[in-house]
């Protein structure tokens, strides 16, 4: 008996998943490069339709033809190294799924390899971590139609199910799920940090406890902001230090980490041209809170000089997150478009609201609105231009008025409302970048008088101006 579907790597994601496609009724092969966790593995689950195996050419035998084979492997090298090792075992046809964080140029290049063997290779992002890897997660696949139709059966049946249907879509060619992935993990980057900012308003602003912090977001899960990041704060602040019994939030250490995505996201944002300001003020606060020596030796020596701050309420902070909210999540579906237009990938903006309604680490009832958006124009500009995003500017301003005088960090919630503040306004003090920019380096202009399409002349700005 052949398997129906392959596994390798069985680290919590890899066993996971492969828990969760054998329990929807397909039996799997697994290969694991430890064999003393391959052997582990088959303890825990004895009596399920696993075939385990000890080397690759073993792994490729056990598996039905056209094989579908998905590797949640470390992104990089590793994944070619297995890639050398499997190709030669396998025949065309034959399928390959890369579910780790691929950067997706490296998505792009291994399916034109792959495919010049007649081998097919998808990218797909799988969001969810241990819980939606075992239970549902979302998923974004990317690579050829036909190797699409060749995995569907099993990744609907695997995925998260909304009300909306299951939580997994064919989002285009060779990189672009491992791309809509990448977007999704810095809009999370931004949604964490807007949330992080939001608790910082609550405790230093108006000097709540964690009782009462988790009190106001199991308050706000009940609204807008409902959302799986709110509800796993609220049950955050609730948790007990054993050893002292203050909220264990307050022992933690405030250094954040990153895996990478984040910063791909900024770096192909730039590369693109697409402006994502709050994403990238939430990488910034992660390397900053990295920062802890020299933040603390700065803190005795660096004071804030505050002045006297705008009263603020529990109600504006709500407001600010939300509108800060609506800013990130219109970056990363913009950046979508850019990155869809430069590949020619075609992504369907409605279909990826959709799927990240479930299972994903960002599902939140605002995805709702976004497909709703979508809908009713599919080729939407930016999110902030929907009727359905209404903004409470006054909150907005007023939180963001009373971090700034109060000492209080925020640099998400300023730089989203930066953000809304340029794209609302007509005209941008870049006229005078562009002058100076044609002053020093003759990089021309073009006149504001004759439309965007007027032709480009230089000046020469010093003749004839009297001396200041």
């Amino acid at each position: 008996m052949t398997s129906q579907f392959g596994m390798i790597g069985l680290g919590v994601m890899g066993a996971n998943l492969a828990l969760n496609v054998e329990e929807h009724g397909f039996s799997v092969a697994f290969w694991n490069r430890e064999p003393e966790r391959t052997q582990q593995f088959c303890d825990e689950n004895r009596g399920k339709n696993f075939t385990a195996t000890n080397t690759l050419e073993e792994f490729a035998s056990a598996l039905e033809r056209p094989r579908r084979i998905m590797l949640m492997i470390k992104a990089g090298a590793p994944v070619d190294e297995v890639l050398g090792k499997l190709m030669p075992l396998l025949e065309p046809g034959d399928v390959v799924i890369d579910g780790g964080n691929s950067w997706f140029k490296e998505t792009q290049e291994r399916a034109t390899r792959l495919l010049e063997r007649g081998l097919h290779f998808v990218g797909s992002g799988v969001s969810g971590g241990e819980e939606g890897a075992r239970f549902g997660p979302s998923l974004m696949p990317g690579g050829t139609r036909e190797a699409w139709e060749r995995i569907r059966d099993v990744f609907e049946a695997i995925a998260a199910k909304s009300d909306s249907g299951a939580c997994v879509t064919y989002c285009g060619p060779d990189g672009a799920g491992h791309f809509v992935k990448m977007v999704h993990n810095g809009i999370e980057y931004g949604d964490m940090q807007l949330i992080a900012e939001a608790y910082d308003l609550l405790r230093r602003g108006l000097g709540l406890n964690a009782e009462q912090i988790a009190d106001i977001f199991d308050e706000w899960n009940g609204g807008p902001l409902q959302s799986f990041l709110v509800e796993i704060t609220a049950k955050i602040f609730r948790k007990r230090d054993p050893e002292s019994d203050a909220a264990l939030v307050d022992k933690v250490l405030d250094k954040a980490g990153q895996k990478g995505t984040g910063k791909w996201t900024a770096q192909v944002a730039l590369d693109l041209g697409v402006p994502i300001p709050t994403i990238a003020a939430a990488i910034d606060a992660r390397v900053l809170s990295s920062m802890k020596s020299e933040r603390v030796l700065a803190s005795s020596s660096l004071r804030a000089e505050t002045g006297a701050a705008a009263a603020v309420t529990v109600q504006d902070i709500h407001d600010a997150l939300y509108a800060a909210k609506i800013c990130s999540y219109a970056q990363g579906f913009a950046l979508m478009q850019a990155g869809s237009r430069e590949w020619n990938w075609n992504l369907d903006l409605r279909e990826i609201a959709r799927i990240w309604k479930a299972g994903c680490i960002i599902r939140a009832k605002f995805l709702d609105s976004i497909m709703r958006a979508f809908e009713r124009r599919a080729d939407l500009p930016n999110l902030l231009l929907d009727e359905a995003f209404v903004i409470a500017q006054p909150a907005w301003r007023r939180a963001v008025t009373f971090a700034q005088n109060a000492g209080i960090a925020t640099p998400a919630f300023s730089a989203s409302l930066a953000y809304f503040d340029s794209y609302r306004t007509a005209d941008l003090p870049q006229n005078l970048t562009q002058a100076q920019r044609d002053f020093f380096g003759a990089h021309t202009y073009q006149r504001n008088d004759r439309g965007e399409d007027a032709p480009f002349i230089h000046t020469n700005w010093s003749a004839g101006v009297p001396a200041g």
